[in-house]
C-alpha cells in the first residue's frame, strides 16, 4: 500500500465502526473519561474477552471506586470478585499494588504522561498508551495484538514486534488518526481482518491492502 492510503483505510473503517461494537475500553471512555475506571478496566480486559471484562468492572466498581477503597479490600476478595478474567489472581495483586504506588507516588491521581505511567508496576506500553489516549485525550499509539497484526498486513509498516510497530506509527502514521486508530483497528481485526484465514472477499479496504504473510483467506 502507499503510505497516503492510510487516511483512505481509517476514514473507511470510521464508518465501519459505527455499524459494528466498540473495545469495551474505548466504550467506557465514550461515556465517562474517569481516568481510574478506564486504567484498572485496561488492566483487566488484557487477555481477557470485552463482555467478561465489562462486567468485571462493573462488579470491581461497585465496591471500591478509589485507589484508597480499593487497597481496603481483602485481595482474594478482589480476585473473587475480578473472576473469571485471565490471570485473575496476579491481576488482584497487580491492581492492589498499582493503587499503591498511584497513592504514594502521585497522590492517588492516574497520572497522564506514558513514561509516568510506565513506571508502575505491572503497567505495559498497551494500557499506558490506552490510557493517555482515551482517559486523557493526549496523542499516543496503542498497539495490541491487532493492530500490530494488521499494520503489518496491510503494508503499511514492517515490524516484528508491537513495541516496533508502535515506534514505526509513531514515525509515520498522520498524528490527527493516533487517539482512534487502535480502537479502529480491534474492532476491524475481531470482526474481518482475523489472525487466521481473514475475511479478504468481504473486506472494505482490501483494495489497499498488501496482504503481507496471508496465505489462507476467506
Amino acid at each position: 500500500m502507499r503510505d497516503s492510503d492510510i487516511n483512505a483505510i481509517v476514514r473507511i473503517l470510521k464508518k465501519e465502526l459505527e455499524l459494528g461494537e466498540m473495545p469495551v475500553v474505548s466504550h467506557l471512555a465514550e461515556h465517562q473519561r474517569d481516568p481510574f475506571v478506564i486504567f484498572i478496566s485496561t488492566l483487566l480486559s488484557l487477555r481477557t474477552k470485552d463482555e467478561v471484562t465489562a462486567e468485571a468492572t462493573e462488579r470491581l466498581f461497585a465496591l471500591a471506586a478509589t485507589p484508597e477503597e480499593m487497597l481496603n479490600i481483602p485481595r482474594e476478595k478482589i480476585a473473587r470478585t475480578i473472576f473469571p478474567v485471565g490471570f485473575y489472581r496476579n491481576k488482584a495483586r497487580t491492581i492492589q499494588n498499582a493503587c499503591r504506588e498511584l497513592i504514594d507516588r502521585f497522590g492517588s491521581r492516574v497520572p497522564d504522561h506514558l513514561d509516568d505511567l510506565l513506571s508502575i508496576k505491572g503497567v505495559g506500553r498497551k494500557t499506558a498508551n490506552l490510557v493517555v489516549t482515551l482517559a486523557y485525550g493526549k496523542d499516543g499509539i496503542c498497539v495490541d495484538t491487532h493492530v500490530h497484526r494488521i499494520s503489518n498486513r496491510l503494508g503499511y509498516v514492517a515490524a516484528k514486534t508491537p513495541d516496533e510497530t508502535e515506534m514505526a506509527l509513531r514515525a509515520k502514521l498522520p498524528r490527527r488518526h493516533w487517539i482512534i486508530y487502535n480502537t479502529l483497528l480491534v474492532a476491524f481485526g475481531r470482526k474481518t481482518c482475523k489472525p487466521i484465514s481473514p475475511l479478504c472477499s468481504s473486506c472494505p479496504v482490501r483494495r489497499f491492502c498488501d496482504r503481507v504473510g496471508v496465505a489462507k483467506s476467506r
